[in-house]
């Protein structure tokens, strides 16, 4: 296996095959020169909890894209976000985060995604049809981030194109020279409109993230203007690329199981489980990377130091060795903890948000639409991602 595998029209379209042939391989599959990949539930669970493995955002790109990689203004901005790096000075700036991602905070935007998801709604219920990517899915979470950032939200949808683009950033195959160009334009972009955003919060702070992040101190201390604006791309992007992908992956998977969509429309209760089903059935993050920064031995196998761990999340999700029937949606399985979210020291930093907002919006369109039904469900255009995968476009009826 390599990693152009991760980047044909039969994996964009269904995965799971591929990850199963991935398991079948061994513990340890070699994927490029340096670098490894798995998809067993029980290695990659090991491994993201393991302190002898980090990040080495760097390396992971020259394995992608040679020796050039690493000196493009894009990377270098990638490689400034506290998700790509190690302590300590991913500590201070987690820890940093956690003071706007905490438990309380977070709970009290349940109500702004009701008020948000009803609106939504109303502006498309009578016509009878919708996209719901385009007209829910995406709007949601890009309402709530903005909220949490203070930015317009006319703004979000100005910059929205670009940030789509740059997710590719995390795409385990290489993206071809055409596409990096694009893609490494839409971040200088988003870096321009950004730093004039961190400029005027210096200039006008107020309680939002961005006002946090400046006015951070630890030790005599602070971020530097470069790290504040790669860190805000960041959140911006995380705050709703993984959301809005993950809202339609789960009505598909629910519309394609219609006796399990039944069972949650007659038990409502159900649905904090159900979306961990969900996030579990078709996650829309695949994949995480992570490097030995010291030799090891997992699952039988040497790992030298210094060794690219490509760790297939979606691949330990449908892991037979840790779930019943994997490839059958059960919401009402209660089995493992989903790999969606990560573990260890980079566990998502905004799961509870993301639950939040995922359980709002399935709540919220099984009470107001009942009636709802998929009409493109047998013609998806997924968005030819083998990370962040999601569909471009998500039709319905009612």
């Amino acid at each position: 296996m390599k990693l152009a595998d991760l980047a044909t029209p039969s994996f964009f379209e269904n995965p799971y095959p591929t990850y199963e042939k991935l398991r079948a391989e061994g513990p340890f599959v070699p994927v490029a020169p340096n670098a490894l990949m798995s998809g067993h539930y029980d290695i990659v669970d090991t491994l993201l909890h393991d302190r002898r493995m980090g990040k080495d955002y760097m390396e992971s790109i020259r394995i992608r894209y040679g020796d050039e990689g690493p000196k493009m203004p894009l990377f270098q901005g990638f490689s400034r976000m506290f998700l790509l790096i190690n302590p300590p000075a991913h500590t201070r700036m987690r820890s940093l985060m956690m003071k706007a991602f905490n438990a309380r905070q977070v709970e009290s935007m349940r109500e702004v995604a009701q008020t948000i998801t009803h609106r939504l709604i109303d502006a498309f219920e009578s016509r009878g049809t919708a996209d719901l990517t385009a007209e829910y899915a995406f709007p949601l979470p890009i309402e709530i981030i903005c909220g949490m950032l203070d930015l317009p939200v006319e703004h979000a949808y100005r910059i929205g194109g670009a940030a789509s683009r740059i997710a590719k950033v995390f795409e385990p195959a290489p993206i071809s020279a055409e596409e990096l160009q694009k893609t490494s334009d839409a971040y200088v972009s988003l870096e321009k409109y950004f730093g004039d955003v961190v400029t005027a919060r210096r200039a006008q702070p107020g309680d939002d993230l961005i006002s946090m992040l400046i006015s951070v101190e630890e030790g005599g201390e602070t971020l530097s203007h470069e790290e504040i604006v790669s860190n805000v791309i960041l959140l911006f992007l995380a705050g709703h690329e993984t959301t809005s992908n993950m809202i339609g992956n789960m009505l598909i998977a629910l519309h394609r199981h219609p006796q399990q969509l039944e069972r949650l429309k007659r038990d409502p209760d159900l649905i904090p489980k159900a979306v961990l089903e969900c996030l579990r059935y078709d996650g829309s993050v695949q994949m995480t990377i992570r490097a030995a920064h010291e030799d090891a031995e997992v699952a039988g196998v040497q790992i030298p130091r210094g060794t690219v761990l490509f760790l297939s999340l979606g691949a330990a999700n449908r892991d037979p060795a840790k779930f019943t029937q994997p490839d059958r949606l059960n919401v009402e399985r209660d089995e493992g903890r989903v790999q969606t979210f990560g573990a260890g020291i980079h566990h998502c930093l905004g799961y509870r948000l993301a639950l939040i907002e995922l359980e709002t919006a399935l709540r919220v369109l099984l009470e107001r639409l009942p009636e709802l039904r998929l009409t493109n469900l047998d013609k998806l255009s997924w968005n030819q991602r083998g990370n962040l995968r999601g569909v471009d476009a998500l039709t319905a009826a009612w």
